[in-house]
């Protein structure tokens, strides 16, 4: 009978010597280094899995960027639309309060700052109907107009060049516009 060096006979276990028990201890040991070799390898990401990653997101960079960023004009021509249709219903808040449109001369100031020349408002809101008077994209102010040309008031912007006329991004927009 061998025993283990160096363990007291009490704890030491006999090994299996037999055929079946040398191969069987063999295949375990095979299998605990290939998973333990395989998880090794599987930890990170490799080299050529991280280039794949940053070709596709290059990819999908260069087709969405241009469509966003080409467009800040596009963007302006919004927000001017916005801001008249937001205007526009101030104006109307104000003529229920008040029974009628700030005149010409009151103009746009009458919405965030009670007016003092006449007519006087019956009813302005404490709290006004806009925060500020607004200024359009291109840091114009909006053209109003009371009684206006095409109703009881005109209200727009003269567009990106700032003048009256003009096509594309030049063209004027009013609150009517789509």
């Amino acid at each position: 009978m061998a025993w283990s060096r160096g363990t007291p006979r009490s704890i030491a276990v006999k090994p299996d010597l037999s055929p079946l028990g040398v191969q069987a201890r063999k295949f375990v040991m095979k299998t605990s280094f290939y998973l333990s070799v395989q998880r090794t390898r599987r930890a990170g990401l490799t080299l050529v899995e991280m280039i794949v990653v940053l070709a596709i997101i290059a990819l999908v960079a260069v087709l969405i960027v241009p469509n966003v960023i080409g467009r800040p004009d596009e963007a302006r021509v919004t927000v001017a639309k916005t801001d008249l249709k937001t205007i526009a219903a101030a104006l109307r808040i104000y003529r229920l309060d008040n029974g009628d449109y700030p005149t010409t001369a009151q103009g746009l100031e009458a919405l965030a700052e009670r007016p003092t020349a006449p007519p006087e408002p019956r009813a302005w809101a404490t709290d006004g109907y806009l925060p500020e008077v607004p200024t359009d994209p291109w840091n114009r102010p909006y053209v109003y107009r009371s009684p206006g040309q095409n109703g009881a008031f005109d209200l727009l912007s003269y567009g990106k060049d700032g003048e009256e006329g003009g096509e594309g991004l030049d063209a004027d927009l009013s609150d009517r516009t789509r």
